[in-house]
């Protein structure tokens, strides 16, 4: 009879060596394309809770005005503010940023535009309402209200 040999084992190892710019290549990515928070907010918010409520189907439609007292008192006061975008504007300001927001949109959608009033709980309606005018002025006739949940009946 014959003698057998042993075949040595051979090692698998995988190659680690690459691991270290898969990882930063997948941290990169992340780092690009997450969005953490589009607006800071100037002002404060409490929203108030609503009786019916609607999911909006096309979410890049709708633009957003916050109004409530500024959270700088000493710089800005203590009367209700408007903030669009990032920035603090007056009731004069709407009809402009309003056509900003609506070049922002293609042609076919500029009309489809919906304006999102997040309100503070306790701003009066007077501000509210030259804000609703000035939209009006603007044809910018799609107005939402936000509102935080249902109220329990």
């Amino acid at each position: 009879m014959s003698k057998f040999k042993k075949k040595n084992k051979v090692k698998e190892n995988i190659p680690t060596s690459a691991l270290p710019d898969i990882i930063f290549m997948l941290l990169f990515f992340f780092m690009v394309t997450t969005v953490l928070r589009e607006n800071d907010m100037l002002v404060e918010q409490k929203i108030p809770q609503a009786t019916q409520l609607q999911k909006l189907e096309k979410k890049t439609l709708i633009s957003y005005l916050y109004i409530g007292k500024p959270k700088n008192t000493s710089l800005y006061g203590t009367e209700p503010r408007i903030q669009a975008n990032d920035a603090l504007i007056t009731t004069g300001d709407i009809i402009l940023w309003v056509n900003q927001e609506k070049d922002k949109l293609s042609e076919a959608e500029r009309d489809m535009i919906t304006i999102s009033l997040k309100a503070d709980r306790e701003v009066k309606m007077g501000p509210i309402s030259d804000i609703q005018f000035e939209l009006r002025e603007v044809d910018a006739r799609r107005v939402l209200y936000a509102s935080v949940g249902k109220v329990q009946n």
